[in-house]
């Protein structure tokens, strides 16, 4: 594990704080899918049998992701995840959206964090301490479990959505606007779950009917 990746979280034990939860999401700029938001409470441990690579999940392979993902499960003191469907985020907006599935992944950890960081941005309605951090998922080892785990989570989701809808290659982009999914986004419109709200979605035609599972 880098030397860096876990200073925030000395910190905080430093301070007084003992469970401190990490947070992260998956999927903000993808055009199909839901938003995945992950928090994870890792013990107060210099080192972490199988986390020795921890570290932002888009600098990973997804097999390494998948091996960590196992290591975080196992090694956490408590995790959680939360979705905000394509309706969500397209009733919404993507900002409320990421909110929600953040704060719900939060709440639904057992035990509760008395520290909260968070990549980024502060969340509003939250009843604990939260620390924001720049590039928190490359700074904060729970952040960067988080991120592993939303991610993981999403993909396995999107490869589903591939058995429905597999003319878009969810498999593949992972609902990302890649030039095959523009491509058949053209040609076929969008699917169910396709954000209607996004401007490459909402400027294709209607969907075709019939092209479920083809």
């Amino acid at each position: 594990m880098d030397n860096v990746l876990g200073a925030p979280e000395k910190w905080a034990w430093r301070s007084g704080f003992h469970r401190v939860a990490g947070t992260d999401e998956a999927g903000r700029g993808a055009l199909a899918g839901p938003l995945v938001a992950a928090a994870v409470i890792l013990p107060r441990r210099e080192e972490l049998m199988g986390l020795e690579e921890l570290n932002d999940s888009k600098l990973l392979s997804p097999a390494k992701r998948k091996f960590l993902f196992k290591s975080i499960v196992e090694n956490a003191e408590a995790w959680s995840f939360a979705c905000a469907s394509p309706a969500d985020i397209d009733r919404w907006g993507l900002q409320k959206a990421n909110q929600v599935a953040l704060r719900e992944a939060l709440l639904n950890l057992k035990p509760p964090p008395d520290l909260v960081m968070v990549d980024y941005y502060r969340l509003p309605d939250l009843n604990v301490p939260q620390w924001s951090l720049v590039h928190g998922d490359r700074l904060s080892r729970s952040v960067a479990a988080a991120s592993v785990l939303a991610k993981v989570i999403r993909d396995h989701l999107m490869w589903f959505w591939s058995l429905l809808y597999p003319r878009y290659g969810f498999d593949r982009n992972k609902g990302y606007g890649t030039k095959e999914h523009l491509e058949a986004l053209a040609g076929c419109g969008p699917a169910p779950c396709h954000r209607s709200s996004f401007r490459s979605v909402s400027q294709t035609r209607l969907p075709l009917e019939g092209q479920l599972g083809e």
